[in-house]
């Protein structure tokens, strides 16, 4: 069962949510939990010193590489390609490989097959392990503007996975295309949101996101506190569970800045968290 861990707004406490899920399955379900937040991942954080990298599988793109001795500086590939990542200019050809999207079709467009794709590596993929819980991570490196790639790379090796595992993705902020390619696939989504304005808007985002693409999903409200109606309210009117409600503490607070998981020292937490995966599971079978 795959479940992901998105928010509509970033600062809400996803990964905290994804990280302590879970760090509480991890003796009796054996979970893997992936961060695919890979422009910024920092589900690590929580987990070290523990964490063990035992594979490291570089992420590449393909894009065009022009043979002069054949080119002919017609300019066809320039006008085809739609993001302007090649330039023919007097008698010479420019490419620029960070506006490359790698379709591919500057080489079919060519008349003297001048132009042949090579990779070009954006990122990589990590898997190792905490403890008893497995734990894969994407990581885009700096000034790559295409992440989609590095998540897809990701999750490609969950369709590999036997008998029942439980997957825990941490979803990156927002509703754009990475999240989209994310918690594409997913049995489930929780939808992380905060007791404020900016949350209940960036909530309401997430939950039309995941209805479109058809994804069961319920609502954690996290830093709950007095303002919670403007949450409570919002999952009324789209008729949305709220799964979990995790209060506002400065001892919460106190454990994150130092990277450490509540649950780890607080059992009651765990109790929570175990309940919320299993009342998952159980929403899962009734829509199934």
């Amino acid at each position: 069962m795959i479940i992901s861990v998105l928010s509509g707004k970033g600062g809400t406490g996803k990964t905290t949510v994804a990280v302590n899920l879970a760090l509480s399955l991890a003796e009796t379900e054996r979970p893997i939990l992936l961060d695919a937040d890979v422009e910024e991942p920092n589900v690590a954080l929580y987990l070290k010193p523990d964490v063990i990298v035992d594979e490291v599988l570089p992420v590449s793109v393909p894009v065009p590489e022009i043979d002069l001795a054949k080119c002919n500086y017609c300019g066809r590939c320039a006008e085809f390609c739609q993001f302007n990542a090649l330039a023919v200019i007097n008698g010479s050809v420019m490419t620029f490989p960070e506006l490359c999207h790698g379709c591919g079709g500057c080489a079919i467009v060519c008349p003297n097959r001048a132009i042949r794709e090579v990779p070009r590596r954006i990122g990589t993929v990590e898997k190792g392990s905490s403890g008893p819980l497995e734990f894969w991570q994407g990581r885009l490196n700096i000034g790559e503007p295409f992440a989609v790639p590095v998540t897809r790379l990701l999750k490609q090796g969950l369709s590999e996975l036997e008998g029942e595992t439980a997957v825990i993705i941490d979803a990156p902020p927002g509703t754009a295309c990475t999240v989209v390619e994310a918690i594409r696939g997913s049995d489930y989504a929780l939808l992380v949101t905060e007791p404020t304005p900016f949350g209940r808007h960036d909530l309401d985002l997430a939950i039309q996101l995941v209805r479109q693409m058809r994804i069961p999903h319920g609502v954690i409200i996290n830093r709950a506190g007095s303002n919670n109606e403007i949450i409570v309210d919002l999952c009324n009117k789209r008729n949305v569970p709220i799964l979990l409600v995790i209060p506002f503490s400065t001892r919460f607070a106190a454990m994150g800045a130092k990277g450490i998981p509540f649950s780890r020292v607080m059992p009651d937490w765990q109790k929570e968290f175990r309940r919320l995966y299993h009342a998952i599971k159980e929403l899962c079978q009734c829509v199934n």
